[in-house]
């Protein structure tokens, strides 16, 4: 692939490539939606990447040339966030750039070839592995000095002002970072992270995506009412984000809550305090090799999306469930083993199966001869996050 993605890139701008990057997609392992409101995540950067040849030009201008997508130009001299770039690669771009330069750092003008195998839609974040693979170029162009982390951060700031969708750090942190990582979001600023072990194949499981075939297009609507509604339960107590809102309170105030914010934000707002414990356990079932209990807690993070954080079925679909109808299949073929649950933004996308290997091919066929051919995906996780392949 990556000696392919030179020559695309030569066949693309009439020269050679001079560097090779590449950032993971992310498979959200605990912590759906716990983000955005200062939780803790567990999370793991995957075997399917983003990849760019690039080489400078001279010019204030970076050019990208997505595969299968009309060239995308910005010009450096202005980074402005512009309206009319929003929910575009161009403004991904622009705010990646915008962040660095805001550090003093003076941006080379570069052309690229993208290629990525992070499936769109697919649950894999392959918008947070564009923008770690940016943010890792220009890092690397202007000796920036960023770690992981603020590459990350630097992500999350393209997509929140300038694409225009208010997602946490979860995604751009597990591409960025690389491996299994488990991160507690209590401080914004300075976000607590820790590597684990797993191995899945040792415990004798395989990590599936399956694709439900249900496109994200048109549901950023529905991604941005969970935020908004906790954002309504957490100003009751004078606070920006749940964590910051002690539990008990939270109860004592449910018919004033009720009331102000609705029993959908109400019923949130639980799955969030549930999802938190359930990371906290995960971990500590992980740390101690006991993967039963991990699968329990896989279980119950499912149902929780389901029944309260309500992250499986957009509003008023009738016909088309398909998430819904993936999930229950998963739990037909697994026949009581394994466990499986919404995986990322929900609504869309993708479901999460961890499946025994003696099962694995009857569970992929099963999925696929319902969803399509090619639907299951048996992914690895990846230890490197963010990275420079190759200097030519």
């Amino acid at each position: 692939m990556y000696e392919l993605m030179k020559q695309k890139f030569q066949n693309t701008f009439h020269r050679e490539a001079q560097f090779l990057f590449s950032a993971p997609g992310r498979t959200e392992l605990s912590g759906n939606h716990t983000d955005h409101q200062l939780g803790k995540v567990l999370a793991g950067a995957v075997d399917l990447d983003t990849v760019a040849a690039l080489a400078l030009n001279g010019e204030p201008v970076i050019r990208v040339l997505s595969e299968g997508y009309p060239l995308c130009e910005i010009t450096l001299d202005d980074l402005s966030v512009r309206p009319e770039e929003t929910g575009t690669t161009a403004a991904l771009i622009r705010g990646t750039a915008a962040g660095i330069a805001a550090r003093d750092c003076t941006i080379p003008g570069f052309d690229a070839y993208v290629t990525s195998r992070v499936l769109a839609g697919s649950g894999l974040s392959s918008s947070a592995a564009f923008e770690v693979l940016f943010g890792t170029i220009l890092n690397h162009l202007t000796d920036a000095g960023l770690d992981a982390l603020q590459i990350a951060q630097l992500g999350q700031y393209a997509e929140n002002v300038y694409f225009g969708k208010p997602c946490g750090l979860l995604d751009q942190a597990a591409s960025s970072l690389g491996g299994v990582i488990t991160i507690d979001f209590a401080d914004e600023t300075a976000p607590l992270v820790e590597r684990l072990d797993l191995d899945l194949a040792g415990f004798g499981y395989a990590l599936c995506i399956v694709d439900s075939g249900a496109d994200h297009a048109g549901l950023t609507d529905e991604y941005a009412a969970i935020p908004g509604e906790l954002k309504i339960v957490s100003a009751h107590f004078g606070k920006n984000h749940l964590r910051e809102v002690p539990e008990d309170s939270f109860y004592a105030e449910l018919p004033a809550l009720r009331r102000e914010a609705g029993d959908r934000a109400v019923l949130r707002a639980i799955h969030i305090y549930e999802e938190n414990r359930r990371v906290t356990e995960q971990v500590a079932a992980l740390k101690r090799g006991d993967f039963d209990r991990f699968l329990e807690l896989v279980k119950a993070s499912g149902r929780s999306s389901w029944m309260y954080l309500q992250n499986v079925i957009p509003a008023g679909c009738k016909e088309h469930q398909d998430l819904a109808i993936s999930l229950a299949l998963a739990e037909k073929l697994l026949g009581g083993r394994g466990a499986f649950r919404v995986h990322g933004g929900g609504f869309a996308g993708t479901i999460q199966a961890f499946v025994p290997l003696d099962i694995l091919e009857d569970f992929r066929a099963g999925m696929d001869a319902v969803l399509g051919a090619g639907s299951c995906h048996v992914l690895s996780i990846r230890s490197e996050g963010g990275i420079l392949l190759e200097e030519i």
